[in-house]
């Protein structure tokens, strides 16, 4: 009887998925909505993300436009986005409030990378808790007679091809992200 992955799967597309989302966190020099993704506002009593009570867009390389739907909302829109110390200059006026993201320094620069690396680490560490996780379901069914020794060793194999590729997935995420801060 052959081990079933879909677990070990199911967990590194996971792992994946959260690293590609962190690192639309971490931005590049570049002005894009999805910084503002994380910031939650005070409105009519719950925090809820930005989104939900403005829209978000492009206004040029390096600023944002945010325009809520209710103008009474604009100065708790800018007060949540000073707070969230994102390194931006935020100025409100009469239909919204206009986020200017700042030139991105050398020491900037390397600041980001080794925050994109902080997180890479993260999700290796994930893996490989995930990785232990499934050896020691395959070893216990080995000890039950579920499977025999043989299979164990196959189904180790098995396992380790899937998270070498989903660490080699995590390093060309990282790898795009270390480029696009670069540049």
């Amino acid at each position: 009887m052959a081990y079933n992955f879909s677990e070990l799967n199911t967990k590194t597309k996971e792992v994946s998925e959260w690293l590609s989302k962190e690192y639309l966190s971490i931005r590049t020099g570049r002005a894009t909505p999805a910084l503002l993704d994380n910031i939650q506002i005070e409105s009519y009593g719950a925090k809820v993300p930005i989104n939900q009570v403005a829209s978000v867009s492009v206004e040029d390389a390096r600023s944002l436009r945010v325009t809520p739907w209710d103008t009474t909302q604009i100065s708790a829109i800018g007060k949540a986005i000073t707070d969230a110390n994102l390194g931006v200059g935020v100025s409100s006026d009469d239909s919204g409030v206009r986020v200017s993201f700042p030139e991105v320094t050398s020491e900037r620069r390397l600041t980001l990378i080794k925050l994109a690396k902080d997180k890479l680490e993260h999700a290796k560490v994930s893996l490989r808790t995930a990785r232990e996780d499934t050896w020691n379901e395959i070893q216990k069914k080995e000890k039950e007679g579920e499977m025999g020794e043989d299979e164990k060793f196959t189904a180790k194999d098995d396992m380790q091809k899937i998270i070498n590729e989903a660490n080699k997935n995590l390093d060309g995420i990282y790898d795009k992200k270390e480029k696009e801060i670069s540049s």
